[in-house]
């Protein structure tokens, strides 16, 4: 019993704390308060820089800053107040814009310009952002710059290629809002009736925002009905059948269009449609023309017919024919649309307004016309895009 009260006395002696632990444990929290401090301010500066090197364009130099951040301080991303600009002796500099508080710049054209002017009084297009042993783009010359993206643009008129590269850099961007090429482009779409950019404050706008038929990609049209068929041997039923066949319009810059009427479906047919040189007997080519009426809508007008056959085709063809052959005639399709939008699909729908036929024959002269009735067989032309009609380009802008 003696030995259990010693053992006791000894134990609790042991769990008083002395006066010099608890000062020793006081110095040890201040000093890992103070490494806790210094590591965020650590952290925060090295999140900062990170932010200035991403705004600059210099990604891979903000990962890397951001990476050392997280380690020293896996949440300092939210311990950050972006509501005051950092000290100017750290190393995040300014990486807010002071000049724009609301973030959001009205003319981006005009303030780029601006800022490569002020960096420098003889300005580049763009500037390598890595050592290169190879020539960067930036030492070419402004001309030859331009005419690299002509040849983005392309005879097809890829202007979607073209804002997709100004986002590569400010240089880029400036370089394709060239009105130059705006303009080559109207000019191709609208021809002698593009001679001014009024109403519209430039032709890229003007691009963008007056109606026109789109060049990338096809206009589809679904009709489907259901007809009744022969009667059965025995007379007892009488079959149904679900008729289903589409018409395509492929629309190209040089004013030819492509007209095509089967019961195959897009997905064999558009890749087929890319060029204008196709190898089907059902095929029209022809050329059209935009009209804008006086009230306030656009109109496409085409006339297609079968594309004509060589000699030797022909000679084979009527080689086993009798000798009463039909006169030979013309076919020729008038067709009138009216282009509207679809959603937010600008100018991605073509309703019909007429369609007639035109035979003409060749021995007397006559012409007969034949105007089809406008039914619900005729139903409106959908635009698809298909990306592989402005991946390559074979003439430039």
């Amino acid at each position: 019993m003696l030995e259990l009260n010693v053992f006791r006395a000894q134990w609790m002696s042991e769990l008083k704390p002395s006066p010099g632990t608890s000062d020793r444990l006081q110095r040890a929290r201040g000093v890992k308060r103070t490494q806790d401090i210094a590591r965020e301010e650590k952290a925060t500066e090295l999140f900062l820089r990170a932010v200035q090197e991403e705004q600059n364009g210099a990604v891979y130099e903000a990962i890397k800053f951001y990476r050392l951040a997280m380690q020293l301080d896996p949440d300092i991303e939210f311990k950050i107040n972006y509501s005051r600009p950092p000290d100017a002796d750290r190393g995040g500099g300014n990486y807010m814009e002071d000049s724009d508080t609301d973030g959001e710049i009205e003319d981006l054209l005009t303030y780029f310009e601006q800022q490569l002017t002020l960096e420098s009084s003889f300005p580049k297009i763009c500037t390598p952002e890595l050592e290169a042993t190879q020539t960067h783009i930036s030492a070419l010359p402004r001309e030859i710059l331009m005419y690299i993206f002509r040849w983005v643009v392309s005879s097809e008129l890829d202007m979607r290629a073209l804002e997709q590269l100004s986002l590569v850099c400010r240089g880029f961007y400036i370089s394709a809002r060239d009105p130059e090429i705006w303009r080559s482009a109207c000019l191709r779409v609208w021809g002698r009736n593009c001679t001014k950019v009024v109403p519209f404050k430039s032709w890229r706008e003007m691009f963008l925002q007056r109606p026109r038929v789109r060049f990338d990609g096809v206009y589809i049209s679904k009709t489907s009905y259901i007809r009744q068929g022969e009667e059965s041997l025995d007379g007892f039923y009488r079959a149904w059948h679900h008729v289903e066949y589409y018409r395509y319009l492929r629309f190209f810059p040089d004013g030819v269009v492509l007209m095509l009427t089967t019961p195959e479906d897009p997905l064999s047919v558009v890749p087929r449609l890319r060029t204008r040189n196709i190898r089907m007997d059902s095929a029209l080519l022809g050329h059209f023309r935009l009209s804008q009426e006086t009230d306030n809508q656009t109109k496409v007008f085409a006339v297609v017919c079968k594309k004509k056959e060589d000699k030797a085709t022909e000679f084979q063809r009527n080689r086993f024919c009798r000798r009463n052959q039909a006169p030979e005639a013309e076919h020729a399709f008038h067709v009138g649309l009216h282009l509207t939008s679809r959603g937010r699909q600008s100018f991605s729908k073509l309703v019909w307004i007429h369609h007639s036929c035109h035979i003409t024959y060749k021995l007397t002269g006559e012409t007969v016309i034949t105007t089809f009735d406008l039914d619900r067989m005729y139903t409106p032309f959908f635009f698809a895009r298909v990306k592989s009609y402005t991946a390559f380009s074979e003439q430039p802008l």
